[in-house]
């Protein structure tokens, strides 16, 4: 009975040590996924280098970064990249990770008092959702 006793008391240590292997291995995988991971910038337009179009923008609370600029970078209530301009104010930018650089997945003009994400333009042309707001310029 010793036998079935010590052969019991080993596999559950080996259960204990591969359960505890798990949170390490999760761990190890994070920084990988992380990077992957897009993150949000809203802020001030600060420099544009139309040359290696890129783009650098202030957030008050992230600090300040350059952004790159791709064919797959999508832009709303922006005519594209030639819209950026160093001054520009109330921008938002989902940006990722990737060769040590800042890419931008999406560039928009915030403040538009509509939808995020749906289609609030009503055929009346504003982007106020008919809420009878001024102009978002500020």
């Amino acid at each position: 009975m010793k036998t079935v006793k010590t052969l019991t008391t080993t596999v559950l240590a080996a259960a204990a040590l591969a359960a505890a292997a798990i949170p390490v291995q999760a761990q190890a995988a994070t920084p990988a996924a992380a990077a992957a991971l897009a993150v949000q910038y809203e802020g001030t337009i600060t420099a544009v280098d139309r040359t290696a179009r890129t783009f650098r923008i202030r957030d008050a609370e992230r600090g300040t970064i350059t952004v790159r600029v791709t064919s797959r970078t999508r832009f709303e209530r922006l005519a594209g990249f030639s819209a950026l301009r160093a001054g520009l104010r109330n921008i938002e930018t989902t940006v990722r990770r990737s060769g040590g650089g800042w890419v931008a997945t999406q560039v928009e003009r915030s403040g538009g008092g509509g939808q995020h994400g749906g289609n609030d333009d009503n055929g009346g042309g504003d982007d106020h959702g008919g809420r009878g707001r001024g102009g978002d310029d500020d």
